[in-house]
């Protein structure tokens, strides 16, 4: 890519979050929303209609096969990354692929297989990696704001009622996947530490989905001992969203850890200190496009907020917790 060249993003899947992309995308001067593609042609027809996208295609080896398109953004329910994904690779398109990356590991590690061994970008689109406050509570922690960190707590819920694609085993149903990955993902971007144990407990729903689940995990701090995280995540309640970050002499607040607007830090005692705003956003999606027009302008194979290493890392994780809690999924 050239360095004045517009990133053309052909997106797979017509859903809300596909809207949202494309609000970003055209909101954005050095990215376009270029292509889209659904199992139907009407459905393409229409979003495209609707958001001024040049091409719509009804399969998504049509829109794969689309030479002018510069990076496939898969934005399929969890269950159907695999199979896309690896036909976009195979055609040596770049990809960015929404969480969860894919069903299970064992997915997750073939297709990092293909993407490494053929040499084409490959990303995952967890979008508050790549948001700018990121580097702001990093930077606030390593700088001794708060102390030395002991406590992280997070909880994420949205009252979802009886979505498939929570409901259904054969979607890759359940809050983890869907929402505990952004409280995964919150403690591991701030604290990419070693975790020395790992309980978790969880609500089912009568087909067996974790409707709302429980996570503590225990880092290992090493000389500045064991941090202890407390995370939640529902898709049957309205949650509070908040983050919080607690050290020996003081906190951070962040009021959303699924897209952060204000970091409140707080001292002692919990007296308040200063309330830190984000840079004004089109959605917050803004940042892990052009983080990907970035990594393809420098020749990069990933994306430097979000390594695959990381969505590995996290990939496990759940894996594991949803061995623990019972939930299986027919590509187990």
């Amino acid at each position: 890519m050239k360095e004045d060249k517009i990133l053309r993003v052909g997106v797979i899947g017509a859903g809300w979050i596909v809207e949202k992309a494309a609000i970003t995308l055209n909101g954005l001067d050095d990215c376009m929303i270029y292509a889209i593609a659904s199992r139907l042609q009407a459905k393409a027809g229409e979003f495209a209609a609707k958001w001024g996208v040049p091409r719509a295609y009804g399969s998504y080896a049509q829109l794969i096969a689309d030479e002018d398109v510069d990076l496939v953004y898969v934005a399929t329910p969890h269950s159907h990354h695999y199979d896309v994904t690896r036909q976009a690779l195979m055609a040596d398109k770049p990809c960015l692929v929404e969480k969860a990356f894919m069903a299970n590991c064992r997915e997750a590690d073939e297709i990092i297989r293909i993407a490494r061994e053929r040499h084409v970008f490959l990303a995952e689109a967890v979008w508050t990696r790549y948001q700018p406050i990121v580097d702001t509570v990093c930077t606030l922690i390593s700088s001794g704001r708060i102390g030395t960190p002991r406590l992280v707590t997070a909880t994420l819920g949205y009252s979802m009622g009886n979505k498939p694609r929570i409901m259904r085993p054969e979607l890759c149903g359940g809050a983890l996947l869907d929402l505990g990955v952004y409280a995964l993902n919150f403690v591991r971007m701030f604290f990419p530490l070693p975790v020395s144990s790992m309980q978790c407990s969880c609500v089912k729903s009568d087909t067996g989905m974790d409707i709302t689940n429980a996570i503590t995990l225990v880092l290992d701090g090493g000389s500045d001992g064991q941090l202890l995280c407390n995370l939640q995540s529902s898709a049957a309640c309205v949650g509070d969203n908040i983050g919080v970050i607690a050290g020996t002499q003081g906190n951070l607040i962040i009021d959303n850890i699924n897209n952060p607007q204000t970091v409140t830090v707080n001292g002692p005692d919990r007296t308040y200190v200063e309330t830190i705003h984000v840079p004004q956003q089109i959605t917050g999606y803004e940042y892990e496009f052009q983080a990907c027009r970035q990594a393809l302008l420098d020749g990069k194979l990933e994306a430097e907020a979000m390594p695959l290493s990381e969505t590995m890392y996290i990939m496990a994780q759940m894996d594991e917790l949803r061995h623990r809690m019972g939930v299986v999924y027919p590509m187990d």
